[in-house]
């Protein structure tokens, strides 16, 4: 294998998110860009969406939201640069749409599509190059639906593919894979609630994504990778001062619903035969024994839930500054980082913009990113 192609499959290796070293336990799993958080304001609230107000983009997060949000139509676009530190070609980019059909029900729609930027291929030094650029997407549809006044349920479809088998002359029969998701959320919002020198209002949420078939490469069993199929659960309280002010703090829990790393064989190692015996875990399976299949017992099942603390301080909803923290164990994939953003609207147009500062010893790819989100939204506004 040319260097060129050497380079090419650390870069792929390394955009992995849970890539760590040996004694590391992190889950890993294909499409891992589905765990982005593909919008700024997401973003600048510590990769959090569950229970936050609902907006144009919670499709990824839980689209039960859509069920009450105000604005009768709006298109979402988000645009995040990965590892801009390095190169200036690899991006998440992402674009929504929902349609709020009447009171009680919502239909929405998204594209999510990750670049890995060109790479070339040679193979002799003063060859001609042969660049292909790696990329893979989803398309989603969801439906939302109010069951009560305080409390909606959603389901989506996604489809996905990952294109990142690269073409070379010793690999021509190089193809891209697909399988699909399923996501079952819910969102509970309280009416308005006085108290002494505030009013209230309380936010809950719950989502179960990406619910479907492993994903291979070369169409064999031996060779199948778990999609994220991921679990999340938080609340929120809105603190209402008056009309201008208004604090929301929120909290969420994340899980990967997805069997941990395991020494079937109780060697001490786990090697391939282990895998192998990986392999043959049903995805549908996992989803429940993944709660406790750790080797490390419930201590390290404790360790495979992400938690996320955020908080938005909201200005005549017209200005918002947002901040968030994000932890993962060291053993499970180290990350762990603070987020800042802030929102501006004017008339039916939303703009929103994120930063990340690592707080760990591993580096986000997203380090010294700034993410920029735009929405557009359209006809009258419901008033729920």
């Amino acid at each position: 294998m040319k260097k060129t192609q050497i380079l090419g499959l650390l870069v792929l290796t390394f955009l992995k998110f849970n890539v760590q070293a040996q004694e590391n336990r992190a889950i890993t799993t294909a499409t891992p860009f589905l765990l982005i958080a593909a919008d700024a304001r997401a973003a600048g609230l510590g990769d959090q969406g569950v229970a936050t107000s609902p907006d144009a983009f919670s499709q990824q997060w839980n689209p039960a939201k859509y069920a009450f949000i105000k604005s009768k139509q709006g298109v979402g676009v988000n645009y995040t640069p990965y590892l801009s530190n390095l190169v200036n070609d690899i991006f998440l980019g992402s674009l929504n749409y929902h349609n709020r059909i009447n009171e009680r029900s919502a239909v929405a729609a998204s594209f999510r599509y990750f670049s890995l930027g060109d790479i070339e291929f040679r193979q002799t030094a003063d060859g001609a190059a042969n660049t292909q650029r790696p990329n893979e997407f989803t398309v989603d549809v969801s439906y939302a639906l109010k069951l009560s006044d305080h409390f909606s349920m959603a389901v989506a479809g996604r489809y996905l593919r990952s294109d990142l088998r690269l073409q070379t002359e010793n690999a021509d029969d190089a193809s891209a894979a697909g399988s699909f998701g399923v996501d079952i959320a819910g969102f509970f919002r309280s009416n308005e609630i006085a108290f002494n020198s505030f009013n209230g209002r309380w936010r809950g949420g719950f989502n179960i994504s990406n619910i479907g078939p492993k994903i291979s490469y070369d169409n064999t069993d031996n060779n199948e990778n778990f999609i994220p199929t991921n679990f999340r659960i938080g609340g929120a309280f809105d603190f209402i001062f008056n009309e201008d002010n208004r604090i929301s703090p929120s909290l969420e829990f994340s899980k990967l619903l997805v069997p941990s790393p395991q020494d079937f064989d109780g060697d001490g190692d786990i090697d391939a035969e282990d895998n192998r015996e990986y392999q043959d875990i049903s995805e549908f399976s996992a989803i429940f024994s993944s709660w406790g299949d750790a080797d490390g017992g419930f201590s390290e099942e404790l360790k495979e839930i992400t938690w996320s603390l955020g908080a938005e301080y909201m200005y005549r909803d017209v200005f918002a500054f947002r901040t968030g923290f994000f932890h993962e164990s060291d053993e499970k994939g180290a990350r762990q980082f603070l987020s800042l953003g802030s929102g501006f609207r004017y008339n039916i147009v939303n703009l929103d913009v994120s930063y990340l500062f690592s707080t760990s010893s591993v580096r986000s790819p997203l380090e010294g990113t700034l993410r920029f989100g735009l929405t557009f939204n359209f006809g009258d506004e419901y008033i729920d």
